[in-house]
């Protein structure tokens, strides 16, 4: 029996031009960084999008971490 695949973040090149967002939403993981780094508290975000839980906050913010870090591996290394 083939489980549900419940990754948090998700990439569809059908939606949003294929930019990783949270699964179930139109809210990129970009979208999530660019409202926090705003100023904008969590629960500012989750008050003004309430189909999006703190799950997906966090999920968005790991998946951007990960990236930050293979981004600069990936530079280290070309450096080296």
């Amino acid at each position: 029996m083939p489980t549900a695949d419940l990754t948090p973040i998700v990439s569809d090149p059908a939606v949003l031009g294929g930019k990783p967002r949270i699964r179930g939403t139109r809210i990129s993981v970009h979208h999530v960084l660019e409202f926090l780094a705003s100023g904008q508290s969590r629960d500012d975000f989750l008050a003004a999008f309430p189909h999006v839980d703190a799950e997906g906050v966090a999920a968005a913010l790991r998946y951007a971490a990960a990236n930050v870090q293979r981004e600069l591996t990936r530079e280290l290394k070309r450096s080296a």
